[in-house]
């Protein structure tokens, strides 16, 4: 392939460090994106691999990708940082991954992206239109003439189409695409499936995190005879991929999708139904009878229901909430419905956005792979 053709490859990497759980999360997103960039490497598709980082990682790195640190004197903003390496690249095709997006993204996916990029000379490639955690852009240059950014890289589809009317591609609905990094429950999954690249498996196997509750939880899909609940910002491609993919009866409880991107969950607008039965009677009935009542296992976004009900837990207290250590957790609130989540005579699994949307997926390719390889 001529290097006119090729794209820049941009892996971010940043905004989570410190202690305990945080810590763990940030050697994990460190070797997932040193996988990511080896493979995006090991092509013919990208002229030039790039990690922008707040610190230097401490995984190591592929030895032809380039390190691009933030600027400690300046608050970070994601249009400044992405538009600086924007500017420094001689291609008119760019590519950008967040660190969490890509734990499974192969070299047929990354090849997929770039090639997506010849079907328009105006056009913008995603895994998700409405909240991207990859996109790739043609021309390049479009990125430094925005006006004005979006906080976070969810919302740069968007941005574009309405800023440049460029056409929109979405990649295709597949786990790989649309598994992202973004809590410890997520680390669980891939350290429970062995899925994920070398550098990411071998710091999971070192991590060794409990796997039963997630474990037990995922075998209800290939039971005839089960319920499975799923609650959160749950898409309708993900009821459907449930509806077609797995043997139990699916229910569905899909709740504020996009909060974060349209700022509903900063300005006090969030309504859950789960946070309404929770305030209404309690999370120990609330998880103790009720959900129960309802499903033989439970995979729910707890984020919506706790914007709904206040709690403003940090992010340390909302990361140990996802792995069930209540003991952790400095919230009250929060601390009580975990305990309560921990006490359900059912498995119900806590996460975040991607627990409900790739995390399922990847689960339950997984247990029929395992249920196949045991018959």
């Amino acid at each position: 392939m001529h290097s006119r053709t090729q794209a820049q490859f941009v892996v971010m990497l940043g905004g989570i460090d410190g202690d305990g759980i945080e810590g763990v999360m940030r050697c994990a997103l460190e070797a997932s994106a040193s996988d990511l960039l080896a493979t995006a490497d090991s092509t013919t598709y990208y002229a030039r691999c790039t990690l922008m980082s707040d610190r230097i990682p401490a995984a190591s790195l592929p030895k032809d990708v380039t390190l691009v640190l933030d600027d400690a004197s300046r608050p970070f903003e994601f249009g400044r940082q992405l538009t600086t390496v924007v500017e420094g690249s001689d291609t008119d095709r760019f590519v950008y991954v967040g660190a969490g997006a890509g734990p499974l993204l192969g070299i047929s996916e990354l090849i997929d992206l770039a090639e997506n990029l010849e079907t328009s000379d105006r056009v913008c490639v995603t895994n998700n239109y409405y909240s991207a955690d990859l996109f790739a852009v043609r021309p390049a240059n479009l990125l430094s003439e925005v006006e004005h950014w979006p906080a976070s890289d969810n919302g740069v589809p968007r941005m574009l189409k309405e800023q440049f009317d460029v056409e929109i591609k979405e990649l295709p609905r597949t786990t790989s695409t649309q598994l992202n990094i973004d809590s410890p429950i997520d680390l669980v999954a891939l350290s429970l499936t062995e899925v994920g690249g070398p550098r990411l498996n071998e710091y999971l196997r070192i991590w060794k995190p409990d796997t039963n509750r997630m474990l037990e939880a995922a075998q209800k899909f290939t039971d005839h005879q089960a319920e499975v609940l799923v609650a959160g910002r749950v898409s309708s491609r993900a009821w459907q991929y449930l509806e077609r993919e797995t043997a139990c009866r699916v229910r569905v409880l899909a709740e504020e999708r996009g909060m974060t991107v349209a700022g509903r969950d900063s300005d006090g607008q969030v309504r859950s139904l789960l946070g309404q039965l929770i305030e209404a009677v309690g999370p120990e009935r609330c998880f103790g009878e009720l959900v129960p009542d309802l499903c033989d296992a439970a995979f729910i976004d707890l984020r919506p229901a706790l914007a709904h009900l206040r709690v403003q837990a940090s992010r340390p207290d909302r990361f140990a909430a996802d792995l069930g250590q209540s003991e952790s957790i400095e919230h009250p609130e929060l601390r009580a419905i975990i305990d309560a989540v921990n006490a359900s005579p059912i498995p119900v699994v806590i996460g975040g956005h991607s627990l409900v949307a790739g995390v399922l997926m990847l689960l339950n390719d997984w247990v029929w792979t395992e249920r196949d390889l045991l018959l």
